[in-house]
Formats: structure tokens, sequence, C-alpha cells
């Protein structure tokens, strides 16, 4: 593994990128690659997306890129985004921003041909890098020395940058929990003080946000630093914090429990969410008895709060109904005990393979979150996943079955009584009494209607 400096002195542009910076150069202007992408490379990743940045202004640079897609997407903040092999390659102009009004984006940007300037008006200084293959790394406020320390500090003074765009609050924890880096102090410090600005972000961008920093290696530490951010984002998750669960099985405060589940569940979107949110209908339903806390239908509870959630983040409709699910069952105690193979099929045909499976997850992650005695459970997780696997081609729904209602016509069952044997045969498929061969299916429906009559 090559150190950051070697890594960076040997990363090849993408072919398309370079073409880019051909085409500008050849037209008389400077270019370089800036931000995430030069972060990413100093970090020994692969970067996913290539920005670039520019002296040219926005039509110059049209002009430069006669002959390939260009997309006029942000004149007014002098960016245009040009189209190769399919992909986007976001050109930006050296500018320098006016007055923020809506804590999001600046009223007006006046254009420089001073790099310094441009790299001075971004967030954070891991993201106010530049390069170029011949000029080398352009680090004017010290990234480079704060990537290799893993702090995360604004640029400049972070108080006003935290004021300019109140996204950043959450771009800043995002960055902490995925890249696994600590706040700057006085950064850390502005970003609590500079959190009600949220309230003016819109709900598609607080969504995603919260989403990335949720599937971050750091998303515990984060959420148990900087809980006052969240709850000013998620004021229903507020009353899990300090909430004394007054049971033996738990070692942590509600939030503290919910944090630690987060950090246990597989880095997806639906897991770290549903971990998010399982247990947030938990204050509501809680009683003493005998001492010890109960909190019996918090998963309906739960699953109201969540969905209240998804509607004010405005949630994809899919994404919402997923984690819908895995909240409102995750209480089935799948992994107290070896599951009878009959019951897996009924939770089959309700869930489907896939759900089943993260829902095991999920209590995995839940029961790893709780005190080590009931770490025992965890032994049933693998026979579970192999059980749900070997019935993976199991009759678990009536279209499943080996026959359809035209074969029991011969029966002379017709209307409502088709469908009332089929759901028998059903029944006798999942309980494990019948196989669910069409012979065998026959022979049974024509024997219980025998009987019957």
């Amino acid at each position: 593994m090559p150190t950051a400096d070697e890594y960076l002195l040997t990363l090849a542009l993408p072919a398309q990128v370079e073409m880019i910076f051909d085409l500008l150069e050849t037209a008389g202007f400077c270019v370089y690659a800036v931000g995430g992408c030069v972060r990413d490379a100093l970090l020994g990743k692969t970067p996913k997306d290539w920005d670039v940045c520019t002296n040219a202004t926005p039509l110059q640079v049209i002009a430069a890129l006669r002959g390939l897609l260009v997309l006029k997407t942000g004149l007014q903040h002098g960016t245009v985004t040009a189209i190769l092999d399919h992909r986007p390659y976001e050109i930006t102009t050296f500018r320098r921003d006016g007055d923020y009004v809506d804590h999001r984006r600046p009223a007006s940007v006046t254009f420089t041909d001073d790099l310094v300037i441009d790299l001075g008006r971004r967030d954070f200084t891991v993201n106010a890098m530049a390069y170029h293959p011949r000029a080398g790394l352009v680090d004017p406020f010290l990234g480079q020395a704060d990537l290799r320390a893993g702090v995360l500090r604004c640029v400049g003074d972070p108080a006003r940058r935290f004021e300019e765009d109140a996204l950043r609050v959450l771009r800043a924890l995002r960055f902490a929990a995925v890249l696994g880096f600590s706040l700057e102090p006085a950064t850390g410090a502005a970003l609590l003080g500079a959190r009600e600005g949220l309230q003016h972000v819109a709900a598609e961008r607080l969504q995603a946000e919260l989403t990335k920093l949720l599937c971050g290696v750091n998303v515990r530490g984060v959420l148990l630093a900087y809980r006052e951010v969240l709850f000013t984002v998620l004021p229903q998750l507020r009353p899990m914090s300090g909430f004394d669960q007054c049971s033996p099985w738990h070692c942590f405060d509600i939030w503290g429990h919910t944090c630690a589940a987060v950090e246990a569940a597989p880095p997806t979107p639906a897991l770290r969410w549903a971990a998010l949110l399982h247990d947030c209908g938990k204050p509501a339903c809680f009683f003493l008895r005998d001492g010890v806390g109960h909190f019996h239908g918090h998963p309906a509870v739960s699953e109201a709060i969540a969905c209240e959630i998804f509607s004010h983040l405005r949630f994809p409709k899919r994404l919402g109904t997923h984690i819908s699910v895995l909240v409102r069952h995750h209480e089935l105690r799948l992994l107290e005990a070896p599951q009878e193979p009959a019951r897996l099929r009924r939770l089959l045909g309700e869930l489907g393979q896939e759900r089943l499976l993260e829902l095991a997850a999920l209590m995995r992650a839940d029961i790893l979150a709780q005190a080590p005695k009931k770490r025992d459970r965890l032994a049933n997780y693998d026979t579970l996943c192999a059980q749900v696997q070997s019935l993976a081609q199991a009759c678990v729904s009536r279209k499943q079955l080996a026959l359809k209602g035209s074969d029991l016509l011969p029966l002379r069952l017709q209307g409502p009584q088709l469908g009332q044997m089929l759901r028998r045969l059903l029944e006798e498929v999942l309980e494990g009494r019948l196989l669910n061969e069409k012979k065998r299916l026959l022979a049974w429906a024509k024997q219980t209607l025998e009987d019957e009559t």
C-alpha cells in the first residue's frame, strides 16, 4: 500500500477527466480535479465521482468542450455538467460566494481567477484541496494533514461555514461517521450551536445525509456525541435519551441501546434505519412490574412513529415500506430457540426470504446491543439463516402449489369453494402434513370432500 503522497503522485485520472483537462488547457485555461475525488485518492480509495474546477467561465467551458454533451446544470453558480460515456462530470468556475440568505446557497457568486479563493469557500479542509497531474496538490488549508490525523475541520470560521449552509451540520457528522474522523473542537462546538438551521433544509436533503451517516463505520460514536443534532431533525427520538429500561436484559438506556444496535446492524439503509427506529416507541409503552421494565406493544408504536418520520423526510415509498416491515416484526423472537419448519414456511410466505433474513440480522444486532447475558441466543443465528436458505424452494404460497384451481374443477368445486380448498391444501403443506405434489394434493382434496359429505 503506497503512502498518501505516493498514491497521489501516481494517481491516474480517468480518460474522461483527462479529455476535459486537455480540451480546457488547449483553449488556454487552467483546470484541476477538486474536492471529494482528491480526498478519496489521498485516503487510498478509488473516487466515485470526479469534480473539476477551472478559471474558464461556464460559457467558455461550453465552447471549449464543443462536440461533447454539456448540460447547463447550474449556470448561476458557475457549474456545467459534461456527460461522457453516460457519466456526469461537474465543471465549476473558480468563484467567490456572496451572502447566504436561505441557509443553503449564496444569493450570488463572483467568478475569479484565483484557485485559493475558490478553495476558501468550501466546507472542510479535507474537501478544500485540488490536484493537477503536473502541478501536484494544492492544499492551502492543510487538508492533507487533517486527513492523516483523522480530523474534520472547517475552512476558516466554523460558525460562519455552518451559518452559510446549514446542511453542512449533517455533512460534518456524515463525514465523521463514514471516515471515522473526529471533529476538531471549534468545529464540533460551532456545529452544535448551528443545529437549528437544519429546520431550513429541504427534507429530501436531510434524509439523504442521515442515510449516509447511518451507514458509516463510526455511526455509534457520532449518534452518542451529537444526539442533539439528531433530535433537532428527528424530535420523535428525543424521549429515548436517558430513558432507563429498568431491565436485567439491558445495560444501556434506550438511546444507548439504539446506537449500539445501529452499529451492529449490516450497513444497508433499510437495516440501519430499522435499527435506529425499532425501539422509538418504547418510552410511550413503558410500565413497571415487580420493579422490572416492560414495553408491551412497542413495535406497533415504533412503526407508527417511523411512518411519521418517513412522511416528514419524504422517504421513497418503497424504502419506507421496507423499513416499516422490519420495525413491525423485530420482536418475532426468531433467535430464542431453533424454529419449527412450519413457522418458518408461514413467515416465508408472508415476508419472503430476503426480508426474513434481514429480520434475523436486525434481531442479531438487537441482541448484541443488550446485556452480555443475552448473547447466548446468538448461537441460533447461523442455524436460522441455514433453515431459511434450505426452505428457499419450499411451497409457502398458493401460487406455489403444484396444482391450480382449474385442476379441482372435476371435483365440482366452484367459486368460493375453490379458494377455500386451495387455502386448506396450502395449510396442510405448510404444516408438513402433505407433500406439494399434484397427485397427492388431488387425492387429499377428493378424500376430504368424501369425508365431509
